[in-house]
């Protein structure tokens, strides 16, 4: 429980050092060094954000906010390792090794309609630039959520509150400071933002900031795709994918990320969310057991269904056939969401690698287990199969085949099992030809027999 002090409305809540959790022990080396230059070159120097709230609920941040009253370019004559970055609003990167602080000067100028030379904003409400510096607590009144507005400073080891944060940390719940409708407009992506949080920290939305979204989740339709990518690995790669999911289904903000994808039970897919859950539920235990995790595995199961409606109407088989319908298939996903090409050219191995695991070759078997995607290939085809049991044979015999002796193996795929393709299927490979007979060569009178094979 927080220990926190009755306080003026004018004056922010004040936890000293004896009433909170923070110890400079639980903060990352490089925060506290970047911290400790602001304050020795003179500068105010603020922890903020999520690492903050974090420490408070008693967890380990993985990342590290720094707030300052240092301009940006005060800030890169501090440290030599530092780089501006970001023209919607200029950053601070500060590098200590293989970890990098962010480091972002006090914003100001917030009041609703003012008019500023370094501010930028459409007609709909959209912040195209803002870079307008201000004082502690304008820049608390400017961050998006009550519980990332707290502050802890490496004066007297306090943690400042201006906006209610600590009350709403005490609730469990999620409230936007201002007014909700103009803070989306500002940034649409403040919903995701909002999705992930509540999936991350299990808060609730405080009614004000969860209503609107229904209303406005269509200005996330105008988000350079790029930009929404990144924010879906924060989304999907941090441990709390099918949460993060469900909330995003909850809001109505996943059809706006993948209008391909029919998730409903009523479509002509109704396995697809079922093969989504699976893959986020298979990233979340890799995540957990600290094993490398891809977004190119996700996105093959998140688009598996628009590309099975993409191969439907070509022949398969053809050379190129599957790369031209992935093709498609990827186009169309990135007027959204931008799929590196690194990852793409991932995502359609894992899917031309599917119908070639139907294979009753061992020839072809041993061939297919030294391509450098078929690890990810049979992982997914396992995900099919707990999707589609008629695929469970394969994924079983695949199992077995990868530690099976020489003999087994061969037998494993000579007793291939008859498998229909069930209907998250794609046609399996073709039966190799029928072996041409041996043409019996004509023996010369008075020439020696050919030896026997």
């Amino acid at each position: 429980m927080i220990d926190m002090d009755i306080h003026s409305e004018h004056q922010p809540l004040v936890l000293e050092r004896p009433q909170h959790i923070i110890s400079r022990k639980r903060i990352s080396s490089a925060a506290v060094r970047v911290l400790y230059g602001l304050r020795e070159a003179g500068y105010q120097a603020h922890l903020v954000g999520g690492a903050v709230r974090d420490l408070l609920l008693g967890g380990d941040p993985k990342d590290y906010d720094v707030a300052t009253d240092a301009h940006p370019e005060e800030i890169r004559k501090v440290f030599r390792t530092c780089r501006l970055i970001g023209r919607r609003f200029v950053i601070a990167h500060v590098r200590f090794g293989n970890e990098i602080i962010e480091v972002t000067t006090f914003r100001g100028g917030g009041t609703e309609g003012e008019d500023h030379p370094e501010r930028e904003v459409e007609a709909e409400g959209l912040v195209l630039r803002d870079n307008v510096f201000g004082t502690l607590e304008e820049d608390a009144r400017r961050r998006d959520f009550t519980v990332n507005a707290l502050y802890y400073s490496i004066d007297d080891f306090a943690v400042r509150d201006f906006v209610g944060g600590l009350e709403d940390l005490e609730k469990r719940q999620l409230r936007l400071i201002g007014d909700p409708d103009q803070r989306y407009r500002e940034d649409p992506v403040r919903m995701l933002r909002a999705a992930r949080l509540a999936a991350k920290l299990g808060f609730t939305l405080e009614r004000g900031t969860e209503e609107p979204i229904g209303r406005l989740a269509n200005l996330l339709d105008g988000i350079p795709p790029a930009r929404l990518f990144d924010d879906l690995q924060k989304l999907f790669l941090y441990g709390h994918a099918e949460k993060s999911y469900e909330q995003l289904l909850r809001l109505r903000l996943f059809e706006h990320l993948f209008p391909s994808v029919s998730i409903n039970s009523d479509s002509g897919q109704p396995y697809a969310g079922a093969l989504i859950r699976a893959a986020l539920r298979s990233t979340d235990l890799r995540v957990a057991q600290d094993k490398p995790i891809t977004p190119a595995f996700l996105f093959a199961a998140f688009l598996w269904e628009p590309f099975q409606m993409a191969c439907a109407g070509i022949d398969i088989h053809a050379e190129g056939a599957m790369a031209d319908a992935a093709e498609i298939v990827f186009q169309d996903a990135m007027e959204r969401v931008a799929l590196p090409r690194r990852f793409s050219i991932v995502t359609r191995e894992i899917w031309e690698l599917q119908p070639r695991l139907e294979t009753n070759s061992p020839s072809r078997a041993r061939r297919l287990m030294r391509h450098p995607r078929f690890r990810a290939a049979f992982d997914f085809m396992v995900l099919r199969a707990q999707v589609d049991p008629l695929l469970r044979p394969i994924a079983e015999r695949w199992e077995k085949a990868q530690t099976c002796g020489e003999s087994e193996f061969d037998a494993l795929f000579r007793a291939a099992p008859a498998v229909k393709a069930g209907p998250a299927s794609l046609p399996s490979e073709e039966e190799p030809p029928a072996k041409r007979r041996r043409r019996r060569r004509r023996r010369v009178p008075g020439a020696p027999a050919a030896p026997a094979d």
